[in-house]
């Protein structure tokens, strides 16, 4: 590519949370541009975001379909060429689905929609138009999430057999939904969060990473959801027994009434010959345990002759300088737009290239909310996981 790519974003305005991390991910390389927008479903906000960015007035759009008819009326240097969807998980799909029909590859937030039947038309619509869709599951851009995935693929901890992966935060600990906390209200809300509140929203990160680190797929669920917070509709706390189609077994624990945690996301997985242990408080950092040998631990930005390709393509800094969330998301926002770039180039993108998060992905995630709300509600001890 000879020039940025040009993103418009739907959602996001000053009003919100994750679209200025959007941002900030997308920037971080120099590869994207903020072009254009429809920041927010209320028109003041939406006109005073565009300005707050410093997006020319014609291009601040006051909805997404004004924006998406408007954007393919320009000539093709000057439209954008993708869109970015940061809004709640109810709006997610609508937006997706248009954009798609005007011919616009498309980043979209976790979740990838509000429920399993819109995510296998947005799977469809993918396969139709031959565009490119990328989910934001931040995770697995860490250096050494990529790492693990990459030692589990060489065989290097043998077989694998045994996954533990937990998501504890506390946020939610209080009825902070009717305390005036937006976020808090909508996540907790089943018309706009969907089936399940706690999965949707983190339990979903912890199935993914557990997926993506190890290869193998989800087969099978054994699930327990649970409202703990007095006076609130929705779940907030949740375990799941895994199966996965390699023999594998797993627990998957989330929760956002764990007092006092933040974001303490930790994984571990074990096979015949050893296991890994890596924490998103501590990112820069891979345990490595061995059955007859010492333990190791790998490190980002240092011994790159340890480390696979995939996790040195995804190091930014020297040793001992923290590569943390924003990094992570840039990363998956950097391989989106390298891969991009390859297709308008006419070029083949490298399989570093395109390790990120896909509509695939997005399905998945969506069958393990419905999986998982099914089997909390069931007499049976095992359902089987149906897309």
């Amino acid at each position: 590519m000879n020039r940025k790519l040009k993103m418009g974003m739907v959602g996001g305005g000053q009003d919100a949370f994750i679209g200025a991390i959007h941002r900030l991910a997308a920037n971080m390389d120099g590869l994207i541009e903020l072009s254009c927008g429809a920041l927010s479903i209320k028109p003041e906000t939406a006109i005073a975001s565009g300005k707050a960015l410093f997006l020319p007035e014609s291009r601040t759009y006051l909805t997404y379909e004004e924006m998406f008819k408007a954007e393919a009326a320009l000539p093709a240097n000057e439209r954008m060429d993708f869109v970015t969807i940061v809004t709640p998980n109810f709006a997610h799909f609508a937006p997706a689905m248009m954009a798609l029909d005007y011919g616009f590859n498309v980043v979209i937030e976790k979740p990838i929609t509000f429920s399993l039947e819109e995510a296998k038309l947005l799977e469809q619509k993918i396969k139709e138009t031959g565009l490119i869709l990328c989910l934001t599951h931040t995770y697995s851009g860490y250096p050494m999430v990529k790492q693990a995935k990459a030692m589990v693929r060489e065989g290097k901890l043998g077989k694998i057999r045994k996954v533990w992966v937990e998501y504890p935060q506390g946020w939610l600990s209080k009825l902070s939904e009717r305390e005036g906390n937006a976020q808090a209200a909508w996540r907790t809300d089943p018309t706009k969060a969907g089936k399940s509140s706690v999965m949707g929203d983190i339990g979903t990160h912890a199935a993914h990473l557990a997926e993506y680190i190890t290869g193998s797929k989800i087969t099978d669920v054994c699930a327990e959801l649970n409202t703990l917070v007095e006076g609130r509709v929705m779940d907030d706390d949740g375990a799941v027994m895994l199966k996965f189609d390699n023999g594998a077994k797993g627990v998957l624990m989330a929760s956002q009434v764990a007092a006092g945690e933040e974001n303490a996301l930790r994984i571990r997985v074990y096979g015949e010959k050893g296991g890994i242990e890596w924490l998103q408080h501590d990112p820069n950092t891979l345990i490595v345990r061995w059955l007859e040998e010492p333990a190791q631990i790998l490190r980002a930005g240092s011994n790159y002759g340890h480390l696979s390709s995939f996790a040195t393509h995804n190091c930014r800094t020297p040793g001992g300088h923290p590569e943390g969330y924003l990094e992570a998301f840039a990363n998956i926002y950097r391989n989106f737009a390298l891969t991009l770039g390859c297709k308008l180039d006419g070029k083949e993108p490298t399989p570093e290239m395109l390790d990120f998060p896909s509509v695939e992905d997005g399905l998945r995630g969506m069958a393990f909310i419905d999986n998982v709300v099914v089997s909390a509600h069931s007499d049976k001890k095992w359902t089987p996981y149906i897309l």
